[in-house]
This record gives C-alpha cells, structure tokens and sequence, in this order.
C-alpha cells in the first residue's frame, strides 16, 4: 500500500501547468521579437550558436526536478497496511462538570487547588492505568455535550483533559442527570461489553432527575461512580457576586454524591482523598473484561529520498544543460560519404 504523510502538498502539482504555459508564451513572445529583425531562416544563420530545443529539454528537466520536491514534501511511504487485534477490556465514559463551580478551591482554604485542576491531575492519573480499556468523554454543565467519543488512544484522551474549561458550555448550571443519559448514549451497542460512567463533579444539581437517570443506568447494566469535588463547608467562587452583590459560595452537595453512586450500583469517592485513584481502580478492576478487536494503522517506510535523489539528479543535469550549442560537437562528423 502507498500512501502520503502530507497529502495536501500535492495540490503543488497543479501549478506545473501553469509554468509549462509561462514558457510557452514566453517564447512565443520571443519568436514575435526576432521577426522584427527579419525572415526567421536569416536571423537564424546570424545566431549560429543558438539552439532551438536545449530550453524545452532545461524545462522538462526542471519540471520533472519540481515534482520530485513536491512529492518529497508529501513524504510518501510504502508498505502501509491495516492491521486487526484482539483485546480485552471495559468502556468506560468519564461525564465531567465544567461548570463556574468547578473554578473554586477543593479544600477549605480560599488558595486550595481548584476543583477542576485537581479533577483533571486525578482523571488523568487514572486513564494512565487503563488497560486495554476505551475511554470517552462527556462534559456538562447545564447542558451536555460529547467531547471525546470513545477511543483507545489515551494520549489524545488526556489532551482532552487538559484542555478542559467552563467556556466549552455556553448555558451554565449543573444538570447531572443530562450528562449521564448522553454518556450512556455514548457506550457502544454490545451488550456483552461491561461499562461504566466515571461522574466526576461537586453535585450541586440545578437541574434535579439524578438519582432517575443512575438508576436508568444501572438497570441497562452501565455502573456509575462518582468523585467528588470540594467540602461541604463550601468554598468562595472567585470572581463571581450573587444579585445581592454578596462573593458567590459553592459547597459539595456530598449526600447527593453517595445517592447517584448508590443509585448506579458504583462507589462514592472524595476527590481530595488520597486513596481516591486506588478505590476507583479497584472498583474498575471488577468489571469482567469482554474481547473486542481494534484495527491499527502500522505506517510503511518512507519512499523520500527516491525521489529526492531525483531531483538533485535532474537539476544537476540541467545545470549542464547550456542554452547554446556546442561548438566541438559541431565539428564532429558521424556520417561521411564512401569515396570509391
């Protein structure tokens, strides 16, 4: 199989025409000239030296060099080919709250670590120990929206994380119950695949119906679990007043926390706990792994410098390639005439 790394270049090879309609209206235009110094055939005797093919042959050498670039900045390859796997594991959707709560502190000091960084650290910390596994992302705030389906590539799973940030919703607030429909939405078809969903959020529920929607889940066999983020005490939300123009305090609504868990047949974990990671995985572990198959891409081998050489070969040829004729082959005599 070939293939292009950069396919796009390509589109370069267009302009090869154009060049090719530059010469020739070039040398029409110098044709045009030298008629006005006389019948072609008399000019010609007075240019000797000049040849008339040697800038069509620099052209083609030219042109043939060009493309030979072009296709080397494409970087082909050769030898590319699909291949399919088996493996075993869980899909497992992670909903995650974006909303201005999230920006608060996880603790009860105002200079805490924000919920939502201490969300991401732990999130990602946790991705890193999936094996095997495929792994989605739903955010949510008053609305819901599918950020990452699932996939088994988890670098790209963790850049997701990392970016994360309340501008990505719009309508802010907290529906939790939207976030767990749209994450079951999420799951692939298979029945005989285990799932679960990873809530991660400080369960301050605007929106009400989460304990219906993880109870819905449970019943389609989807288990959830729940981290929390923040302390009951509350923490005072940076930059935000209430109507009252009073500093805006957001607390972990822990009670409804464990209810969505047990709901969903999961466990409740505290975010800033330290065996939250451990309890997770744990909790995770005892999913039965079902086999699905994975087709990877397995890149060939970079075909680049042919076609370099290539062109470093024809622009040499052409640098050789002089405008006039040359006078000792001129001189040269390959057919003579027999005198008997």
């Amino acid at each position: 199989m070939f293939d292009f790394a950069h396919p796009t270049y390509l589109y370069l090879l267009a302009a090869i025409p154009l060049f090719v309609l530059l010469f020739m209206a070039a040398r029409i235009s110098r044709r045009a000239k030298l008629r006005r110094f006389g019948r072609p055939d008399v000019v010609a005797r007075q240019m000797p030296d000049t040849s008339r093919y040697t800038p069509a042959v620099k052209l083609t050498l030219q042109m043939i060099a060009l493309v030979a670039l072009v296709i080397v900045l494409a970087r082909p390859r050769a030898g590319a080919k699909e291949e399919q796997e088996t493996s075993a594991g869980i899909e497992v959707m992670i909903a995650f709250d974006v909303s201005n709560s999230m920006l608060a502190s996880s603790t009860d000091r105002p200079d805490g670590v924000p919920r939502l960084d201490r969300a991401r650290l732990l999130l990602e910390k946790l991705v890193d120990r999936l094996d095997n596994d495929k792994v989605g992302l739903v955010i949510f705030a008053g609305q819901s929206k599918m950020q990452l389906p699932l996939t088994s590539d988890f670098y790209t799973a963790k850049m997701y994380l990392n970016e994360l940030n309340p501008g990505l919703i719009t309508y802010q607030g907290t529906s939790i119950a939207e976030a767990i429909k749209m994450s079951m939405n999420g799951f692939s078809p298979a029945e005989d695949m285990h799932k679960a969903i990873i809530l991660i959020t400080d369960s301050e529920d605007h929106e009400g119906e989460a304990i219906e929607a993880a109870k819905l889940a449970a019943e389609n066999g989807i288990q959830i679990d729940v981290i929390g983020l923040g302390t009951e005490g509350g923490a005072i939300l940076p930059g935000f007043t209430d109507s009252q123009g009073q500093q805006v305090v957001t607390k972990l609504n822990e009670n409804l926390a464990r209810d969505i868990a047990a709901a969903g047949d999961g466990i409740y974990v505290n975010g800033a706990s330290p065996a939250a990671l451990s309890d997770l995985t744990s909790q995770l572990d005892k999913l039965q792994k079902s086999e699905f198959r994975t087709i990877s891409y397995k890149a060939g081998a970079e075909q680049f410098p042919t076609f370099a050489a290539i062109a470093l070969l024809f622009l040499l040829i052409d640098i050789f390639v002089v405008d006039r004729k040359i006078s000792w082959l001129r001189g040269i005599t390959f057919f003579t005439k027999d005198e008997k």
